[in-house]
């Protein structure tokens, strides 16, 4: 009895530890002990929305800008950095995202988990639709990309719930504060909608993309005669049949009254085309987030008047894609052409916001925005769809986005121009707290090898085999970026190496403990890895082999036969 309830303990530690894959990290306080007013002083100050200033000054006073320019005085009480050879930039904002909230529960019909047990017939049934979730109400101090997103320069984003047509209400978040409630600068301020269909065959409504559009028209046609009915209900209820209530109408009525954008997905240029026509057809206040081949509607775009995010995961072919699978001419040339949108969309005079998409690790996110100024945009115009445009479209320009006098002190601090791979960041303020980034551990040795692809990791647990999935990304210099997902999630790496053939990546998990670092380490050969799964001081042994690579083996021995 007693060693089965130990193998009971020892097992759902086990479980728990690999598969809770849900980043999370500690409190997000400031490093503590400086006083509330800090100046930095003697440093290019780039404010996006004036011209550069050389050896100015930076006074902040409670989490606000009280003063920057040149010839400032500094207040007695300032905590004074030297910027000599330092670079003070607005704090970037990604535009669309799910930074800071939790995964979605499984998106089914209205009422949360009927709704997911039972296909939806139609409509009314509300499939795929949670428009009452908040990313105002669901952020979590837990989630460790919070601080890697923070680390990477970005002070702000637009985060929202994931998962279905109506996944939830967006809100604009700060990447700092004691509680989570801290985190929230204005919300709701978009509507995302996601084209998700049920899959056909017997899965219930809607089954087709034409579905889906059809069900979100009627959404809001249901929603706006609501509005209406409730209204003329409220003038005079005794002879009046009172409406009936549906959840879905009210959070809608209720975040387009707050004038909430409403996201519509669109990428290609048939998409783009549909979008500014589903914008006239639904009569609501929209955005296009996606916008990779605006190269080619970029005009038509600028007459809607629409706001663009794109999407900074820019095309490229799988990594472990069939060498005999030959791509398109269209698709070659989308791959090639993507960064080029941004610049289209600017010459067109469409105001656009840069975002993250499917990127996981945050610093690639300014590796991509370089490509879009290699592709003919302008350095200026790319900081700006970082900055201060994001919060144009948001409706938060009057409080962040740019450093002015009053505004919040969301600061990125680098030692050289943004976009260069080199430029390290050296502190990062939010809401004029300090943060001070640290740089990875980096290998010590050259890589032998490229660590980069999709990995298939097994182990055993005291519950029996087990797999997950490693996608990893190797700079030259053998740093290693990337995710780890399994059944219950994904965790980015929070840093990672290859050293000549040793490697080591970790992700944070939340335990009952609290917040802890899995790490992974072991050894490269070129072809498979091996080795252990360390957390709260246990250890398991794993290995790691590229998707259909035992296939070819197997097909290589037969052939040898």
């Amino acid at each position: 009895m007693r060693s089965n309830l130990i193998l009971r303990c020892v097992s759902a530690v086990y479980f728990t530890a690999l598969f809770v894959l849900f980043a999370a990290g500690p409190s997000l306080r400031a490093q503590g002990g400086e006083p509330q007013y800090f100046a930095i002083r003697g440093a290019k100050v780039v404010p996006v929305s004036s011209p550069p200033l050389e050896n100015a000054t930076i006074v902040a006073s409670r989490g606000l800008i009280t003063a920057f320019g040149k010839d400032i005085a500094i207040p007695p009480e300032a905590w004074v950095i030297d910027g000599k050879g330092l670079i003070v930039y607005p704090g970037l904002v990604d535009s669309f995202t799910d930074v800071g909230i939790p995964a979605a529960p499984p998106a089914g019909g209205e009422g949360g988990p009927r709704g997911s047990q039972e296909r939806a017939r139609g409509p009314e049934d509300r499939p795929y639709s949670t428009p009452w979730r908040s990313a105002a109400d669901d952020v979590s101090l837990s989630d460790k990309r919070i601080e890697t997103w923070r680390s990477a320069g970005f002070t702000t984003v637009v985060s929202a719930p994931k998962g279905g047509i109506f996944p939830g209400q967006a809100a604009v978040l700060d990447l700092a504060g004691e509680r989570a409630g801290d985190l929230v600068v204005k919300s709701p301020v978009a509507i995302p909608v996601a084209f998700q269909t049920s899959g056909g065959f017997g899965g219930g409504f809607p089954s087709s993309n034409m579905g889906v559009l059809a069900y979100v028209r009627q959404v809001w046609l249901d929603t706006e005669w609501s509005t209406k009915a409730q209204a003329t209900y409220e003038k005079n209820p005794r002879s009046v049949a009172r409406p009936r209530y549906d959840r879905t109408e009210d959070a809608l009525a209720d975040a387009l009254e707050d004038h909430a954008l409403v996201l519509i997905p669109a990428n290609n240029s048939v998409q783009l085309r549909r979008a500014l026509e589903l914008v006239d057809r639904w009569h609501v206040n929209g955005a296009i987030y996606g916008g990779q081949m605006a190269y080619e509607v970029a005009p038509e775009i600028a007459r809607k008047k629409l706001a663009v995010l794109v999407n900074l995961k820019w095309p490229e072919a799988e990594k472990d894609a069939d060498p005999e699978d030959k791509p398109s001419l269209r698709t070659l040339q989308f791959r090639d052409r993507a960064p080029a949108s941004p610049a289209a969309l600017a010459k067109a005079g469409v105001k656009f916001a840069f975002y993250s998409g499917g990127i996981t690790a945050p610093k690639d996110t300014l590796k991509a925005a370089k490509k879009s100024i290699d592709a003919g945009l302008l350095p200026d115009a790319a900081l700006r769809a970082m900055t201060l445009s994001a919060a144009e479209i948001f409706g938060v320009a009057d409080r962040l986005g740019s450093i002015e006098n009053g505004k919040i002190a969301n600061l990125v601090v680098t030692d050289g121009d943004l976009f260069e791979e080199k430029t390290k960041i050296k502190f990062v303020f939010v809401d004029g707290r300090r943060f001070e980034v640290r740089e990875p551990e980096k290998p010590k040795e050259p890589p032998k090898g490229d660590i980069t692809g999709k990995w298939k990791l097994s182990y055993t647990t005291p519950e029996g085999p087990e797999e997950s999935t490693a996608e990893l990304t190797m700079d030259k210099d053998g740093t290693i970026s990337g995710t780890v997902s399994g059944k219950r999630g994904n965790a980015s790496i929070i840093s990672g190496y290859l050293s000549v053939d040793k490697f080591s990546f970790t992700i944070n998990i939340t335990l009952d403990e609290g917040p802890a670092d899995v790490t992974f380490s072991g050894t490269f050969d070129g072809s498979s890895l091996k080795g252990s799964i360390s957390v709260l001081g246990l250890s398991l042994d794993f290995t790691g082999v590229k998707p259909g690579a035992a296939r070819s083996t197997i097909l290589n021995r037969g052939g040898a036969q």
